[in-house]
């Protein structure tokens, strides 16, 4: 359970026997956090343990911003002193620099620590964290909050961030029992964010599923406002746009990022909706109101579906 220094699950395929591990004493100090990157996700993370209580260090690209954070909320720099002491990290960087501070600093991770990342891609995320983290101690496991806004930066974060809000996780490969400690000891140190729900998925199952409900999304709302009309719409827009057009405002080289990480499924979705519009530009092409309709009628039929009514 969180809060003792017990010897934690190791991370899958570490090639470390059961005789070194148990040789090898956590260094952490129980309910220690560290955020690697103070952006929207990292700073919401941040603040919730700090309002918590707890003790957060950090690890941010440009100084100004740790600095800030440094003001309230965190309690220290997160470096080679301070990594050992943590017993949760969370990285909340790009996917690339995601995988390079865990590249550069995992032998620093103490034994029985978790691990986790913010990246809203897993196949590649996993792949490569749990292949560094194979010879260490400590377990890795993929993450992914299913929360936001459509801006960025430490100072758009906030504490309750992630309040009531999904939680995708996708542990490591372990048997049931590891696996079951593992996330009843993760529920525990991410009470402080208070999520509603943990969702158990595959790194597969998730981009899948990601591609549809959050990857897609932002393209099509991207791609909405590059009409010509869009710049003459003001006294003619109401919900409808708005609902349309808020994730169309974005921070460019991530998503670029996450979108090539996933590039299969999110063509895969990208085809379907150019098909699905095509039919209706036909259909309205060739004035058929019966087929127009008829399509209207099937997406507003599938939406209550979805929904439950």
């Amino acid at each position: 359970m969180a809060g003792t220094n017990e010897q934690r699950p190791l991370c899958t395929g570490c090639k470390v026997d059961a005789l070194d591990t148990s040789e090898k004493s956590p260094t952490f100090v129980p309910g220690r956090y560290g955020v690697v990157s103070l952006g929207l996700m990292g700073g919401s993370f941040a603040k919730a343990f700090a309002v918590a209580g707890a003790e957060v260090y950090a690890w941010n690209r440009t100084r100004s911003t740790l600095e800030l954070a440094m003001i309230e909320v965190v309690s220290g720099e997160l470096n080679e002193e301070t990594i050992p002491t943590c017993e949760l990290i969370v990285l909340a960087g790009y996917p690339a620099s995601t995988v390079e501070w865990l590249e550069r600093y995992a032998h620093l991770v103490s034994p029985g620590s978790i691990v986790i990342d913010t990246v809203g891609v897993k196949r590649v995320i996993c792949e490569r964290c749990e292949k560094i983290c194979r010879d260490y101690p400590f377990t890795f496991v993929g993450c992914h909050p299913m929360a936001g806004t459509q801006y960025s930066g430490f100072a758009h974060a906030r504490a309750t961030m992630f309040k009531g809000a999904p939680m995708v996780v996708v542990p490591p490969e372990m048997d049931e029992f590891e696996r079951a400690s593992v996330l009843e000891r993760l529920k525990e140190l991410l009470a402080p964010c208070a999520f509603g729900s943990f969702t158990l998925a595959t790194a597969e199952e998730h981009d899948r599923n990601i591609a549809f409900t959050s990857q897609l999304a932002h393209v099509v709302s991207n791609a909405y406002v590059k009409s010509p009309t869009a710049r003459d719409h003001r006294g003619f827009s109401a919900g409808s746009y708005r609902d349309l057009t808020r994730v169309a405002r974005l921070n460019a080289p991530m998503w670029t990022e996450l979108f090539l990480d996933n590039a299969d499924f999110l063509s895969e979705e990208l085809g379907c909706v150019i098909g699905n519009l095509q039919a209706y530009k036909d259909a309205l092409d060739a004035r058929d109101a019966e087929r127009l309709e008829s399509l209207l009628s099937e997406g507003d039929r599938i939406k209550r579906e979805i929904e439950g009514r």
